[in-house]
């Protein structure tokens, strides 16, 4: 019996590790988008990356058919917006020395765009996942896309040299 489990266990730790070499670069470039850190200096993405990754090896007996990918991104969304929640109370606040392409987002808008844009995931399966109603979860998309595509303009420059009045 126990030459059999090492067989099954060799057979499981090859089909995870090629799953991994397919899969981490894709989910590690959806972590960072979520975490908004430079992709060069990401440690939070990778440590986001790495417990969802542990999540699924510890799973994967038990997927049955299912998606590996799909549970690992699940997984990572979700352990994403609780670490958001915590940390900052609400998915509506953004770190505030966050410098990747999404950082202008919040947590809750980068979450909702990665999925959907990124990931291509439904609309619906979104929401579910979120729990958040479909209406929510596009108003949120749109809003997102729309802060990125015509980002808010900053104050307007002061003019040098230009002489005071007085009254």
């Amino acid at each position: 019996m126990g030459r059999r489990k090492a067989v099954q266990g060799a057979r499981r730790d090859r089909e995870f590790e090629a799953f991994v070499a397919g899969a981490a670069g894709r989910l590690l470039h959806a972590a960072t988008l979520l975490t908004a850190e430079p992709r060069d200096d990401n440690p939070r993405a990778r440590r986001l990356l790495t417990l969802s990754l542990a999540h699924t090896y510890a799973c994967w007996d038990r997927l049955r058919g299912e998606d590996p990918y799909d549970r690992t991104r699940q997984y990572l969304a979700t352990r994403f917006s609780r670490a958001a929640w915590h940390q900052y109370g609400a998915l509506g606040r953004s770190r505030a020395h966050a410098a990747g392409p999404l950082a202008s987002l919040t947590p809750q808008e980068r979450l909702i765009l990665v999925l959907r844009l990124y990931e291509g995931v439904a609309e619906e399966q979104t929401a579910a996942l979120l729990g958040l109603p479909k209406e929510r979860v596009h108003t949120i998309c749109d809003r997102a896309t729309a802060t990125l595509l015509h980002p808010p303009r900053g104050p307007a420059p002061a003019v040098l040299g230009a002489k005071t009045v007085s009254p």
